[in-house]
């Protein structure tokens, strides 16, 4: 998220937002993470200006090509990009997450979104967005012709013989023949299968919707959850969803946002979350919110709790966030001011603010009692509160042996403990020959 998950990051003295379009300001956060051992670095992204640009950081790098400059200064650390279903084509997109994968040596991950803003299809020769339910009929069927297209090519397709002039074995590169509601793909990809056979699949969204393409997909879930109960009953619920599409509950990591504000005491941190929290503008922040939930609130008293809501089913945008907002909202009596400076940190997920001995028992907490199998970590401010975590709070995870202290492995998957899956041609193909 640039200089900070905190929407007002950009005006705190500890960053610099001029650092947005300098490529060694990202290259620098990679190294960070990577020297934490952790599994990934996620880039958000999207395809229209979030808020305004009076008030918002706004500069970004498109994510797929960023995260080939990262794969460059970095060793082990998977890179996963998000990418939209609803504006993309299979082809091209395949294209790109085979071609990450390769030149990394197998770290790619795709963060798969459907995009529910009607501002993002305006973009697009559209003038409002497609249904709800359609927008993962698209996805669900993008995802069979993507998969389909990486493995196009068996592992084995390769020949490479210049004596005989053989390349490649063509029996073992195979047109996809896919004609659907939505695509109509010939293929085979004009790429050799990658490292991973597929990159890593990763999945964000929380509504019904997107919980039963989760189950069906993906591979890890980053999800927004308030409260340890909330968390454990998604946990609990998306696990049961994956065993009935007859895959492994661990074959889905669950990954919880935090946003990890700390300090060397509580004070500290509870003060540093303040002074971020402080620089807020009420303005912009309304408009912020006014996105995410799809419910212009322009107007809207501040010192007032929020207006009557409509039911979720009304709604076309991001089904899950609305009802998380809306939920934390009413639960705690919160006033739009108040719920204001409550997003701030983290847009709905859970900001933790304390000493990082408190952070690391959260952490533990949720990961000993079923609530998550990991977590996205959201530094407030970047690169320090980054710097922060790695230094002061993956010592603390490391010593209770709950994290690793070095990689193990080379690839994504190898960091997430999940298998390469096999071709689906190359297992037709035995068959074949069997009978």
């Amino acid at each position: 998220m640039g200089v900070g998950h905190h929407e007002a990051a950009w005006r705190h003295p500890r960053t610099d937002p001029r650092a947005l379009d300098d490529v060694t300001h990202f290259q620098h956060l990679a190294r960070i993470a990577e020297r934490g051992t952790f599994d990934s670095v996620f880039l958000a992204d999207g395809v229209q200006i979030w808020g305004d640009v009076r008030h918002t950081a706004a500069g970004r790098f498109e994510p797929l090509t960023l995260l080939t400059a990262l794969a460059q200064v970095t060793d082990h650390i998977g890179l996963i990009a998000t990418a939209s279903t609803g504006f993309s084509e299979p082809y091209n997109l395949a294209r790109l997450f085979s071609s990450l994968d390769h030149i990394s040596g197998g770290r790619a991950g795709w963060n798969i979104v459907t995009t529910a803003q009607d501002r993002s299809a305006q973009n697009f020769n559209r003038e409002v967005n497609t249904e709800h339910a359609e927008r993962y009929r698209r996805a669900d069927e993008f995802l069979d012709v993507v998969t389909a297209l990486w493995d196009s090519w068996e592992d084995d397709a390769l020949v490479v013989d210049q004596a005989t002039g053989v390349f490649a074995d063509e029996t073992k590169v195979h047109e996809i023949g896919h004609k659907g509601q939505f695509f109509s793909v010939r293929g085979p990809l004009n790429a050799v299968r990658s490292p991973q056979g597929h990159p890593l699949l990763v999945q964000a969204g929380s509504s019904e919707d997107g919980r039963s393409f989760a189950a069906a997909w993906a591979e890890a879930v980053f999800t927004a959850q308030q409260t340890h109960a909330e968390a454990t009953a998604f946990y609990g619920d998306i696990k049961r969803r994956v065993e009935a599409f007859g895959r492994p509950a661990d074959g889905l990591k669950v990954l919880p946002g935090i946003v990890p504000v700390l300090g060397g005491t509580e004070a500290e941190a509870l003060a540093l979350a303040a002074e971020l929290d402080d620089l807020i503008i009420p303005a912009r922040a309304v408009r912020q919110l006014t996105e995410l939930i799809g419910i212009d609130l322009t107007g809207h008293p501040l010192d007032e709790r929020l207006p009557e809501l409509p039911p979720v089913s009304h709604v076309n945008g991001a089904k899950s966030r609305f009802e998380l907002v809306r939920d934390l909202a009413e639960r705690e009596r919160l006033t739009l001011r108040q719920l204001l400076g409550r997003l701030g940190g983290g847009r709905g997920h859970q900001v933790v603010a304390g000493t990082p001995e408190q952070v690391a028992d959260h952490i533990e907490l949720w990961f000993t009692t079923g609530a998550a199998d990991g977590f996205n970590v959201m530094a407030p401010l970047l690169p320090s509160g980054l710097e922060d975590f790695v230094d002061h709070v993956v010592p603390l995870l490391r010593a209770r042996e709950l994290f690793r202290t070095e990689y193990t492995g080379r690839t994504l998957r190898e960091h997430y403990g999940l298998p390469r899956p096999a071709s689906r041609y190359s297992r037709v193909h035995a068959d074949s020959l069997q009978a």
